[in-house]
């Protein structure tokens, strides 16, 4: 009963980050090369006002929330779906923090008179990361709920 609800928990949590990896892929970034650059600097301001500090809590949290159910589940068949799950979230992490904070920090200083002359660059290679970061946290999903059913 306590692995089931450690396991909820971090379903639950992951559920959510992933969430929000992927609702902005599907509704802005497979359109941001088509937003001129005002457009493409308010959404990307916002953004990241909306998001910086609910996912500076929200992904650690649900990372950590995964490491009571593989002490739970150690020698169970859902153990190495969770450890899976774990590794490919921790890669969303680390493409997060190494890749596109630091792009989200540069955009965060631009206005439309300052904008590099290079933007259109870094606004897509944010996206290309982004789309890695959606693969990684959707299968990592998808490999903890697969533990949790196992």
């Amino acid at each position: 009963m306590v692995t089931k609800v450690f396991e909820l928990v971090s379903v639950l949590l992951s559920a959510l980050v992933v969430g929000v990896f992927w609702g902005p892929w599907l509704a802005l970034s497979r359109s941001m090369a088509h937003f001129e650059a005002a457009v493409f600097l308010a959404i990307a301001h916002r953004m990241n006002r909306n998001l910086a500090t609910p996912m500076t809590v929200l992904m650690p949290l649900a990372l950590t929330s995964i490491v009571p159910v593989l002490f739970l589940s150690y020698g169970k068949q859902g153990f190495y779906l969770a450890l899976v799950a774990l590794a490919l979230l921790v890669v969303a992490l680390l493409v997060t923090v190494a890749v596109e904070v630091p792009i989200v920090k540069q955009i965060a200083t631009w206005t439309v008179s300052t904008l590099p002359d290079d933007w259109q660059r870094l606004r897509d290679r944010w996206v290309s990361f982004h789309i890695v970061r959606v693969v990684a946290g959707i299968a990592g999903l998808a490999f903890l709920v697969a533990a949790a059913i196992f």
